[in-house]
Formats: structure tokens, C-alpha cells, sequence
């Protein structure tokens, strides 16, 4: 049963002075009856059962004010801890945080290999060194949330379209995690993840309506309506890498008959095909930023006809949906805004009357892992304050089932 709709009142007055302490950090009783509007023996009987169950725990009192000293509550990191992943073709990052989100131990290395064996022993490698390195007991942990390039497979436990890290795309990597852990694992699509961080961090606290696109080794977009991330059907929504460019030099080796896609040809590999086209030696997408950077003319045309392609992207997502706010991401999309944005502005609005406003992101390259870890604590407190708080003695209903965010 879950705690918003149970009708248990003392169920759900302890449900909503934990969400303030896990919300706010450390509080006294007075200030909780202020920010909840609850009464003091109200705040004061939650709070007995909260400890009771081992959600919060005394952190102090309040001192520098005039009069008597309060005693200040938290929550207590062994009450519940999350997990957030994000891998990618490059690097993996990950971090261990308690129920109000704080950080107990993260961790960032290379990515050892693409195959579904080395990626499953990675994850689990670094999955059971964070847990340990928080200083919690393993068993706190209530849940984990694995950010993934690619679209997640309808059974959770598979990517589809995964080029980058084959080896994802079948169950092992996740059967591995999930047996070590002994606790479910929720995959969710990077840039997806990458956009609830922009959600609650960045452009998203002022724009509820926007499209998230990510430019680095691939090119992929996600929308937020409404302030709710659109995931579609198939949770495919926002997959424009696949989008269709037939006015597009095709990639090296393919038939001109195949029409290229958006990924191919406006992604960094297809950046560096454009400049060696042009009889530029560039051995990265990075390379031929800085030549544009430095004035070289045949530089500035292959971003220029990268921003052309992104544009009928841009454009496209801007017919169906009306974002009006598109935030660029990813290695290319922050890393080469300064030169990029400028042409992407210029050749959307020369496309037509479709021209949202285009900003970069607010967050750096460690979105994805601030969006897992946004979904892996809203998860680990349906997890703990479902069980702990409707088991307490304020309410002997059942606990709660684990539901992905």
C-alpha cells in the first residue's frame, strides 16, 4: 500500500515529516510544525515513530539563536541508501547516496570493454566496492537505477540499439549486477536520465516544457512536458539519431542508395568524416572544434553543415510537440557550444517560423549520473518510508512494492 493514498492519517503525517527532513537536512520539531503546518504533538509523535523504525536519528541541537536549544533530526544513512550508474563507451560513474540524496562514495574509471562478460563484471566490481566504501551496511541498500546509451528492452534488462556497448544489449550484464546486489536493478536511457537532471537541477526548474539534446558520440533527445520526462510507447521517444537526412553525404562504405541517418552524419564520428572530406586532418571531433575556433574556414563549414543537419532535427521535434526550449548537452553539444550554438540558432531560424530558444545545459558531463541518482532515490524512499514507517507503530499495514520512477 502506498503511503500518499493509504487513509491511515498517522501513516501518512510520519510520510510527509520524513519527505521535509529528507527534502531540507536537519530540522527541529518547532521548525517541522512551521514547514508542514502539522501540529507540535503531531510533528512529535511522527518523529518518535520515525526513530523507532530507524529512519531518522538525533544530529544535534540548534545553537546561535536566543533561548533554549532545540534537538535537531536527520535522516539516518543506514536507514536506506541508492545506488546510481551511469556507463558509457568511455567511462563508468557511479555513487553510493543516502535517502536525502547526499553522497557517501562515488567513483569514475575507464570503461574496460563492450562485451556483455567484461561490462556485467565491471558493474558488479564497482556496484560492491561503493557499497562498501559508503560505511553502511550492505543490506540498507533499496535500490539501484543503471543508465544505458541506447533503448531499454521491454523486460528491463536489455538495451536495444546499443552500438556503442554491444555487449549490453543482452541480459548477463544485469543478471550479474542484480544477483550481487540482491536487490532490483531499473535501467533507464542515458539522456533521459541526462534530462530529469535538468529537470530538477538546471533549466528545468524555470521551463517545464523542453527538449534535452545530446551531441557527443551519438545524438540523441528526450522531452520533458509539462514537467514529466516522455519516454513514448516503446520508450523509444526522442530517438532522432535515427532520423532520416536524405540531403546528407552517406558514410564511407555505404550504398548511396541507403539514406544516412542524423546520427551518422552530425555525431563526432561523422564531424571528422565531414572535415577529412574537406581535406582537413583531424584525428577527433575536438580537433576540428579548435580549428573552427582558430578561424579555419573549412572548420567552420563542416560545423556549419553539422548545425544544418541538427537543425531539421530541431525543427522536426518542434512541429509535433511545440518544446519551445531546446537545451543542448553532451560532449559536442556544452563542449562546443561556444562555436556550435551560434550556427544551430542561425540554421533553424532559417528553416522556417519553428524556432525555439536554444541554450546549452547547466549541468556538466556528470548529468547522467545526477538523473540516476534523482531516480534511484525516489525509488530507495518508496523502498524504506512505505516499509519502515507504515510497519511503525503508527500502522501495521503491509509494505509497500518497489516501483520504478
Amino acid at each position: 500500500m502506498d503511503l500518499v493514498r493509504t487513509t491511515d492519517l498517522g501513516a501518512s503525517n510520519a510520510r510527509r515529516i520524513a519527505e521535509a527532513i529528507l527534502d531540507g537536512g536537519a530540522v527541529s520539531r518547532a521548525q517541522l510544525s512551521r514547514v508542514t503546518g502539522l501540529s507540535k504533538p503531531t510533528v512529535s509523535s511522527a518523529i518518535a515513530a520515525l526513530e523507532a523504525s530507524g529512519v531518522l536519528r538525533e544530529v544535534g541541537r540548534t545553537s546561535g539563536h536566543p533561548g533554549a536549544s532545540a534537538v535537531l533530526y536527520d535522516a539516518a544513512p543506514e536507514a536506506g541508501t541508492a545506488l546510481a550508474l551511469d556507463v558509457g563507451r568511455r567511462l563508468v560513474r557511479a555513487c553510493v547516496t543516502d535517502l536525502a540524496g547526499r553522497r557517501l562514495a562515488d567513483r569514475v574509471e575507464p570503461t574496460r570493454g563492450t562485451g556483455a562478460a567484461v561490462l556485467g563484471s565491471q558493474l558488479v566490481d564497482v556496484a560492491t566496492e561503493l557499497v562498501v566504501e559508503s560505511g553502511v551496511p550492505a543490506g540498507s541498500l533499496a535500490a539501484v537505477t543503471l543508465g544505458v546509451p541506447g533503448v531499454v528492452a521491454p523486460d528491463g534488462d536489455r538495451v536495444r540499439l546499443a552500438r556503442s556497448l554491444p555487449g549490453l544489449q543482452r541480459g548477463e550484464p544485469v543478471a550479474a549486477l542484480r544477483e550481487a546486489l540482491g536487490v532490483p536493478v531499473h535501467l533507464a536511457n542515458d539522456v533521459n536520465l541526462a534530462a530529469t537532471a535538468e529537470l530538477a537541477f538546471g533549466h528545468g526548474r524555470r521551463a517545464r516544457d523542453f527538449a534535452f539534446l545530446s551531441i557527443g558520440t551519438g545524438v540523441g533527445l528526450a522531452l520533458v512536458l509539462h514537467g514529466r520526462l516522455r519516454s513514448g510507447a516503446s520508450l523509444s521517444a526522442g530517438e532522432i539519431g535515427y532520423l532520416p537526412m536524405p540531403t546528407a553525404t552517406p558514410a564511407a562504405g555505404r550504398r548511396r542508395a541507403v539514406t544516412p541517418v542524423l546520427e551518422e552524419v552530425a555525431a563526432a564520428a561523422g564531424l571528422v568524416r565531414g572535415a577529412r572530406r574537406l581535406g582537413l586532418r583531424a584525428a577527433s571531433a575536438q580537433a576540428v572544434v579548435e580549428l573552427a575556433r582558430a578561424g579555419d574556414a573549412r572548420a567552420l563549414d563542416v560545423l556549419r553543415e553539422q548545425a544544418a543537419h541538427l537543425a531539421l532535427g530541431v525543427v522536426a521535434v518542434s512541429a509535433v510537440v511545440d518544446p519551445g526550449l531546446v537545451v543542448l548537452s553532451g560532449g559536442l553539444g556544452i563542449g562546443a557550444a561556444d562555436v556550435l550554438l551560434p550556427l544551430l540558432d542561425d540554421a533553424v531560424r532559417r528553416l522556417g517560423p519553428l524556432r525555439p530558444t536554444l541554450v546549452v545545459s547547466e549541468l556538466g558531463d556528470h548529468a547522467v549520473l545526477d538523473g540516476a541518482v534523482v531516480s534511484a532515490v525516489a525509488t530507495a524512499r518508496e523502498q524504506v518510508l512505505g516499509h519502515r514507517v507504515q510497519l511503525s507503530p503508527l500502522s501495521p499495514s503491509v509494505p509497500t512494492r518497489m516501483e520504478a520512477l
